[in-house]
């Protein structure tokens, strides 16, 4: 059938808005070349009639140039025209992309949403809280442990310290009392010795020494 009656021509793909931006920013371009085109003609004119003297000349020129001047007014209204469409299109694209990005954040964040409900819906919290206070009671027994390690033993816990001065002066007020406890050790027989040692006085020893010098 295709082959009988033939098939319709391809659809064209619908321009979209940034082929509508660049068509009407290069009719606007073909407008701005004529506008300068219409500017040098009014130009040229303007020093024509001011050359001439008033007559069919001058008046004939003068035409030319009124008819220049309304062309360029209404290539200016178009060109007016295309620049608030071209500011429209440019508008409305923005928003485009605007919303498009908008789009692509709402769905990344329900995304990530729907990720994080999964990872927090496999931890327990109450297990966390009851490894907290097993943490807790294992740090309170090793602190158990290390005052017991330090303990120090037949050593009061509080010790005053005027009861040490006092008895620390009293131990100094024994010693000169009694003397150096040496001394009296070395007058001290010792204890092998039953009987107490005789004195033998010096005299006798110091007659004999005179008997012997004279």
């Amino acid at each position: 059938m295709n082959r009988i009656f033939g098939t319709s021509a391809s659809k064209k793909p619908k321009p979209s808005l940034q082929d509508a931006i660049a068509s009407t920013d290069a009719r606007m371009g073909s407008i701005e070349v004529k506008v300068k085109k219409l500017d040098a003609e009014l130009s040229r004119y303007k020093d024509q009639m001011s050359k001439l003297r008033n007559g069919p000349g001058k008046n004939a020129i003068q035409e030319r140039a009124l008819r220049t001047l309304r062309q360029k007014k209404m290539y200016e209204a178009q060109l007016a025209q295309l620049t608030q469409q071209t500011f429209n299109m440019e508008s409305a694209q923005m928003t485009t992309e605007n919303l498009r990005n908008t789009m692509a954040t709402v769905d990344a964040m329900n995304i990530a949403n729907k990720e994080m409900k999964k990872q927090y819906g496999k931890i327990d919290v109450g297990k966390i809280e009851n490894m907290h206070y097993d943490m807790e009671d294992l740090i309170d027994q090793a602190n158990e442990v290390q005052e017991a390690l330090g303990r120090s033993y037949e050593v009061p816990d509080e010790l005053d310290e005027a009861d040490l001065q006092a008895e620390l002066d009293a131990l100094a007020l024994e010693e000169e009392e009694e003397g150096p406890s040496y001394i009296s050790d070395l007058n001290k027989a010792p204890d092998f010795i039953d009987e107490e040692p005789v004195e033998v006085s010096d005299k006798p020893q110091h007659e004999a020494l005179k008997a012997t010098s004279s």
